[in-house]
């Protein structure tokens, strides 16, 4: 679905969607024709072919003006939001497709095969776009080429624009009654127990048309895909501080870790000092459960024990556990069968004020199309009865 999409969102005339959006603010085609300084036959043969690609028209025509349709009302704020993300008029989608292309293959062989445009091509219109910007978006690095700080922003801000144009495709598509559209989460490790699964499949059983991406990761992994418009959401412990002021999180619920153990571990006792005097896997410092793990012994005036193993991995951790007298610490839910099967045991809650909150992350001004907010609905709905 996604392929099919770019596909689609690379066909649009970058000249046309500024003439239809200057045609929905004047409300006329001379007033558009003024604005973007183009002929009154240009600007309607402008619309009519952009109409064409859509398939749809986006304004009724009247003896007063341009009256903006259902289908313009969709498309015309996310074209205007694309356009803002490139936010020059001398780029064309030519332009903007290949540094995209070369930023995510890396090289200008790796975009031909993806794109299959020739690699005289993509030199071309990435020369081009740099002469027009009067700014250098790409360097030579021995064999190879890399981005530039301002190709990489550069390329960042038309991911966006891709991704609005592709939820105002969507949105065109499901106002005929096709159910169309692509969902991409990102999920930590916490969210894959039982929210997200029992979440996607719901969803699917309500709209089977829509496409579901799940990229599982940390937080440090699948942060910069967001930001980029690769991922719709993140899913997963909320972190404080905020990430920024680019992102929103937005909280599901409250998850009280516990310290697990296998079955027959020797630990008979849940007092602190007991459980610092074994080793334990825990993840990385600077994730929310390490600082959890750290305040449950801070807060009881223990050193944290040694941490011979970090790891993030529950699947690891499991095997770590069933293998040694190793603790962790982690959610009941993400070891539920372990624990129903008998393999492991909780040793303890921890402390009453030691909870993860899990949210959403998401980009402050995303705006999801109507297929992610019902999905959006349906997983806080799943998260209030988790």
């Amino acid at each position: 679905m996604l392929s099919q999409l770019r596909m689609d969102v690379y066909s649009l005339n970058l000249r046309h969607l500024r003439a239809i959006v200057e045609i929905n603010r004047c409300g006329s085609i001379s007033g558009a024709a003024s604005a973007v300084n183009l002929t009154q036959p240009a600007i309607t043969q402008a619309l009519a072919r952009l109409e064409g690609v859509l398939g749809q028209a986006l304004f009724l025509r009247r003896a007063d003006g341009m009256t903006a349709s259902a289908a313009a009302d969709l498309f015309v704020p996310r074209a205007e939001a694309a356009l803002e993300q490139i936010a020059s008029t001398r780029v064309t989608m030519a332009q903007l497709r290949a540094l995209v292309a070369i930023a995510d293959a890396g090289s200008y062989a790796g975009a031909s095969l993806t794109t299959g445009l020739s690699q005289p091509s993509l030199h071309r219109a990435v020369g081009d776009l740099a002469l027009a910007l009067r700014r250098e978006l790409v360097v030579r690095r021995g064999k190879g080429i890399a981005l530039t700080d301002a190709g990489r922003a550069l390329a960042r801000r038309f991911r966006l624009a891709i991704a609005e144009l592709s939820a105002a495709l969507s949105e065109l598509e499901a106002l005929q009654g096709r159910e169309t559209g692509r969902i991409a989460i990102g999920a930590m490790p916490l969210s894959r127990a039982r929210l997200l699964p029992s979440s996607v499949s719901a969803f699917h059983r309500a709209y089977p048309e829509v496409s579901i991406s799940i990229v599982e990761g940390a937080f440090h992994e699948l942060v910069e895909p967001l930001r980029d418009g690769a991922l719709d959401c993140i899913i997963g412990a909320m972190r404080d501080p905020s990430p920024g002021p680019d992102l929103k999180q937005t909280a599901l619920f409250d998850d009280r870790p516990a310290v697990i153990a296998r079955h027959d571990h020797p630990l008979q006792t849940s007092d602190i000092a007991s459980l610092a005097r074994y080793p334990w896997s825990v993840p990385p410092p600077g994730t929310p459960l390490r600082d959890q793990w750290e305040r449950m012994f801070a807060d009881a005036g223990i050193a944290p024990p040694h941490v011979p193993i970090e790891c993030g991995s529950v699947i690891t951790i499991r095997q770590i556990l069933i293998d040694s007298d190793f603790l962790t610490l982690l959610s009941p839910d993400q070891v539920a069968v372990e624990l129903e099967a008998g393999w492991l045991r909780c040793i303890c809650d921890v402390p009453p004020g030691l909870i993860r909150r899990i949210g959403m992350t998401t980009r402050a001004n995303w705006r999801p199309t109507a297929r992610q907010a019902s999905f959006i609905a349906l997983l806080k709905e799943h998260a209030g009865s988790s």
